[in-house]
């Protein structure tokens, strides 16, 4: 019998991460490693009761993006800032809905969290405590896949998985940070804009946190935005405490004043300490 008493689901968000041939397990820290070091460190012993998962998703376009950037090497070179243009803008720009079903990478992204969540559900069982951490577009990513799983129940449908932990019903906790969220908003109109409802509707009375939801965001991050303003919803989901945006000062002395705070988040003690204090706090309950 595992001795897993809730689950970590990280997302990266634009970019490259490593190697698209090398894979490793889901369980096996890449990305995140530096915060799931950090965050052990706080929580201690009991950190041997939480099941870290990665949702790694960045092989999907990985290939492309550097092949297309071989091929326009020859008449354009090759630069650092090109590089950053094509496999971090064009992340933002092709994970998108589309109404002609043409949406093949939405689509995968979101099988590699489905596969994450299977995982999980197996390892701990179906109603696993589950806390999200998810970075830049990666928060954008999981409102958008927990949004999909919950738009059934909205028009009064079933479930779409069979288990309340593979249906997002059993997520305690989901912090962003460096998150970009209200970029993707301008699209439609304010009184259509719905944020997610609490998906923590499986879970015992204890386990449903009146703040759900924390954002943190860097003022020189500008990929980084605080969410409570985005919408009239979001305003409601901040004045019901639901949400709560935290302004923290992201990175070292030589990134924490300028836009590459947006990749300071992981190792920054703002970012880390209350991660692990939701953790002990999910595991006291549990």
């Amino acid at each position: 019998m595992s001795n897993f008493k809730m689950a970590v689901v990280a997302i990266h968000g634009m970019g490259s991460q490593h190697n698209p041939q090398n894979q490793p397990p889901s369980s096996t820290p890449t990305f995140s490693k530096d915060l799931r070091k950090k965050v052990a460190r706080e929580v201690g012993s009991d950190m041997d009761k939480v099941n870290w998962q990665e949702v790694v998703w960045a092989q999907i376009l990985q290939g492309r993006q550097k092949g297309y950037l071989r091929k326009i090497n020859r008449s354009l070179g090759y630069d650092k800032l090109r590089e950053f243009v094509v496999c971090n803008l064009s992340d933002a720009a092709s994970y998108r809905p589309t109404p002609d079903g043409g949406d093949k990478i939405y689509a995968a992204i979101h099988e590699k969290i489905e596969l994450v969540m299977r995982v999980i559900r197996h390892q701990i069982g179906d109603h696993a405590p589950i806390l999200i951490v998810a970075h830049s577009l990666g928060g954008h990513i999981m409102s958008n896949y927990i949004y999909d799983k919950q738009r059934h129940l909205r028009h009064g449908g079933p479930p779409t998985e069979p288990t309340p932990v593979e249906n997002m019903q059993t997520v305690a906790g989901i912090v962003t940070f460096g998150c970009n969220i209200p970029i993707f908003l301008f699209a439609y109109p304010e009184n259509e804009i719905y944020p997610i409802m609490a998906p923590n509707r499986d879970l015992p009375p204890a386990l449903r946190f009146r703040t759900w939801w924390y954002n943190y965001y860097d003022r020189h991050d500008v990929l980084g935005f605080p969410l409570g303003k985005s919408a009239p919803s979001y305003e409601q989901l901040a004045r019901d405490r639901a949400l709560r945006d935290k302004p923290i000062n992201a990175g070292k002395v030589f990134t924490s004043w300028n836009p590459f705070s947006h990749n300071g988040y992981w190792k920054d003690r703002d970012l880390y300490e209350p991660v692990a204090d939701r953790i002990k706090d999910i595991l006291a309950r549990v």
